[in-house]
């Protein structure tokens, strides 16, 4: 009988966010709490990634634009067509293993699609979001 728990509580631990916790992730989360982040919300993030902005050429344009919504996929960059591996660390074991490279995309994507840097409480939420997926 014990077993059987033991089987239950290791696929309730697979399917939770911390499963998907890197000590980069951790590490990020605990600049971005030390930045004044009190609590990152995951449904916030889960909206921004589809909330949509105007792009320097006046396309429309959002997080989704390029990574999709299903983050288990491989997305396309809009403009270069160039494949971006899946978001979901389940999927892809690289995503969120390296602190300076998860900065390095969130420049560069929050100023491709938002036309500016992101807020330190908007990177702790995508980074929940993230971390669920």
């Amino acid at each position: 009988m014990n077993y059987v728990y033991a089987i239950i509580l290791s696929g309730l631990l697979a399917l939770s966010p911390v499963a998907s916790a890197t000590p980069a992730s951790d590490a990020l989360m605990a600049s971005y709490k030390a930045a004044g982040v009190v609590k990152a919300d995951a449904a916030t993030g889960k909206a921004n990634w589809t909330k949509e902005t105007r792009d320097a050429d006046g396309e429309l344009m959002s997080c989704s634009t390029c990574h999709g919504t299903d983050f288990a996929k491989s997305g396309k960059h809009h403009k270069t067509q160039k494949v971006i591996e899946p978001m979901s660390p389940r999927v892809n074991a690289e995503r969120f293993t390296d602190e300076k490279k998860v900065e390095k995309w969130f420049k560069r994507n929050c100023k491709d699609a938002w036309g500016r840097e992101c807020t330190v409480q908007e990177k702790a939420e995508f980074l929940t979001f993230f971390l669920t997926q």
